[in-house]
């Protein structure tokens, strides 16, 4: 079972004034503010576009000019927002690297009370009047979805809301109607809004919320522990299978956070983090003077720094250079320089000491002109590496400084100067003044790990629940998808009995009509569905209850509701077209 499943109703209370939720309520306002502003900038272009007077011109230029400064102020803003990492990091007081966490996408809220009635009175035929509890039931749950705590009662709340949102899906939205709901949602980096009649656009945003809370919860994990390491471990990697399936099943985005490059970059930089803690839980339980071990804890920390290079050039495409908060890629280049470092520390450590055999797999290519059966040459070696690990950590400490955001996180200013100084001690311990001998050049680090990133996409058959608008009647008939007429019908036994078959459950299928029978006199057909008997609802009753309702029936007969279907189809597959591009998702296995 997911470690971080909890049971939970409802989202946390957005007036609890926490840290992260100040963070939240600003970046919602922050949204709004820019909202506006793209919507007087629209209008103000569209002005400027029409007019002829030139007078016009030069004022709308003018207010143009004033709006896209707003704009940019209110961007920066969230951008820092965004970068805001140290609001989702451990309260340990041990030292750990910074995790980037991403926040959540804000969404409007909406009223789905009248769409959800006419469709209930239009479509089913019933009082809509009678499901305002269910109506009301399910809007609650969203309204909750848009706060939830950040840990695995959130993660149950949200994909509890996915999960309905299938039902939603089938009961509601038929395949060439609308049902006139546009889901608003802002991209959770810019603040932009976008907005779709598509119940793929909803689902889509929920399962982001459910990959960026993830990230938060492997951010808040003490690493400095063994339980802490895996659970992050754990939260990275379902953080990366949320973002892989929203990238398989998602084409066209409306929101930039949602397409496929950033997507990819983000399913990058979470397989980064895993490999991130995969190298702390080396150096976590390493001996300090045990060579094996410092020979793997630099393999592992090559590894992380490769995998960071690989974030940075998914970073810097196009489409998202601009796009990715420049705090994000300053914290991504300290860490690929980082580890770097430690890599050529941790070979440093362990030249003095190790085997041949060893040293020839932990480099890239053997040293030139060292034979490392000496210990003079493995220590000139040892300090070539070192001299590397010290230019590497000056580097980061050089790309840490440049960015302000940055500059305001201690934790990192900590590490990475402990990092360098450790490595500065260490080649003073053992450089020599009389030492002549010409400077080796220090090979590359093979990069190697002991595990490899699992990433695991949601599993949602996890979070069990009962279809909110069940009452409808079973999905295998009573959807939107299906068109049926129905009938009232007064059956009266005759000596020969109804003179009707019946087969299966919920809702029990008129299999056969014997012609002449009582049945077929009511007008019975054969694929008739009986809904009510007698007045009482059995559209989910059992084969038996209805057959012991029929053989129960007075003299004058028993009354029936049916209805007859104008087309069945049975859906695999759901396929949900959105205003531009296909959204599928298999069909869940959910009790209701």
């Amino acid at each position: 079972l997911n470690p971080f499943i909890l049971d939970s109703d409802t989202g946390c209370d957005p007036l609890v004034l926490t840290q992260r939720s100040k963070l939240q309520q600003r970046r919602a306002k922050l949204n709004q503010q820019i909202n506006r502003e793209l919507r007087l900038r629209t209008g103000a272009e569209n002005l400027y576009r029409a007019t002829t007077n030139q007078k016009v011109k030069e004022t709308v230029s003018l207010e143009l000019s004033f709006v896209n400064s707003n704009l940019q102020l209110l961007k920066e803003e969230l951008e820092e927002l965004n970068s805001s990492m140290e609001v989702y990091q451990t309260d340990s007081e041990k030292v750990n690297v910074p995790m980037i966490p991403l926040g959540l996408k804000e969404t409007k809220e909406i009223d789905m009370t009248i769409p959800l009635q006419d469709f209930i009175s239009e479509h089913y035929g019933e009082d809509a009047s009678l499901y305002m509890a269910e109506i009301k039931e399910f809007m609650d749950l969203r309204q909750a979805m848009r706060t939830p705590s950040r840990n695995g009662a959130g993660l149950e709340l949200l994909m509890e809301y996915y999960n309905q949102l299938y039902f939603l899906d089938q009961r509601f939205f038929a395949p060439h109607k609308t049902l006139g709901v546009h889901f608003h949602w802002y991209d959770s980096l810019t603040g932009v809004p976008s907005f779709q009649r598509a119940l793929a656009f909803e689902k889509g945003s929920v399962l982001f919320n459910i990959g960026a809370l993830y990230t938060q919860i492997g951010a808040r994990q003490d690493r400095s522990t063994m339980p802490g390491i895996h659970n992050a471990i754990d939260a990275f990697q379902r953080a990366a299978g949320a973002f892989l399936y929203l990238q398989e099943n998602f084409s066209h985005a409306p929101s930039l956070d949602m397409s496929s490059p950033a997507l990819s970059m983000l399913v990058r930089l979470m397989v980064a983090q895993v490999q991130e803690c995969v190298c702390e839980r080396i150096t976590l339980t390493m001996e300090e003077d045990d060579l094996m071990s410092n020979l793997k804890a630099a393999q592992e920390a090559a590894r992380v720094s490769d995998v960071y290079s690989l974030v940075l050039q998914a970073m810097s495409v196009p489409l998202l250079k601009d796009y990715v908060p420049f705090s994000w890629i300053s914290v991504v280049q300290v860490k690929t320089q980082h580890f770097r470092a430690l890599a050529h520390y941790y070979t440093a450590i362990a030249l003095c000491d190790c085997t041949v055999k060893a040293l020839m797999q932990v480099h890239t290519r053997p040293p030139d002109r060292l034979c490392l059966q000496e210990p003079e040459d493995r220590l000139r070696l040892g300090k070539a590496h070192l001299r590397k690990a010290i230019i590497r950590h000056e580097e980061a400490l050089r790309l840490h400084g440049v960015c302000k955001m940055l500059r305001k996180m201690d934790i990192l200013q900590e590490v990475l100067s402990y990092g360098h100084t450790r490595s500065l001690e260490k080649y003073s311990d053992i450089d020599q003044e009389d030492d002549f001998c010409e400077i080796a050049e220090a090979p590359e680090i093979q990069s190697h790990t002991h595990q490899k990133p699992d990433i695991q996409p949601p599993d949602f058959s996890l979070v069990r629940i009962t279809d909110i608008f069940h009452r409808l009647g079973p999905l295998s008939v009573f959807s939107a998808r299906n068109r049926w007429v129905g009938r009232h019908v007064c059956l009266i036994r005759e000596e020969t009995g109804l003179g009707l078959t019946l087969r299966g459950d919920s809702p029990v299928l008129v299999a056969g009509v014997l012609p002449g029978g009582c049945a077929a006199e009511a007008g019975l057909r054969e694929g008739d569905y009986i809904v009510t008997v007698n007045g009482s609802d059995c559209k989910w009753a059992e084969h038996a209850e209805v057959v012991r309702a029929l053989k129960s029936c007075s003299e004058r007969g028993v009354e029936l509701d049916v209805i007859t279907l104008h087309s069945h189809e049975v859906h695999t597959w759901n396929i949900i077209s959105w205003d531009r591009g296909v959204f599928t998702t298999v069909l869940h296995h959910l009790s209701f």
